[in-house]
């Protein structure tokens, strides 16, 4: 069950970032090159900026989760410059991976 939650929910982070979500959900997710204007390390690392929130349901929403479930993810899977599929296809895989090691 929570694998499929984790699934959805990084592939809607993965379209946010790419501009195939919705306007709204878009604007909830950035990644730190675009938001910034030096050049950080992170930037290299297609990593989200996190909005701070203060409370335990404030962390539960799409702005606060999508970007920390996203930086979570390895390098190798939260690139952006791949399509659709094969970012699915490596998701799938490191989830798999992970749940059956763990």
């Amino acid at each position: 069950m929570m694998y499929i939650f984790i699934f959805k929910l990084a592939v809607f982070v993965y379209k946010a970032l790419n501009n195939l979500a919705p306007p709204h959900l878009s604007d909830d997710c950035q990644l730190v090159a675009t938001t910034g204007r030096r050049q950080l390390p992170s930037s290299d690392n297609f990593q989200c900026t996190i909005t701070g929130t203060s409370s335990r349901l404030g962390d539960q929403t799409f702005a606060a989760a999508g970007p920390h479930l996203w930086n979570s993810l390895p390098t190798h899977v939260r690139r952006l410059d791949m399509f659709s599929d094969s970012f699915r296809c490596k998701l799938k895989t490191y989830l798999t991976v992970r749940d059956t090691s763990a």
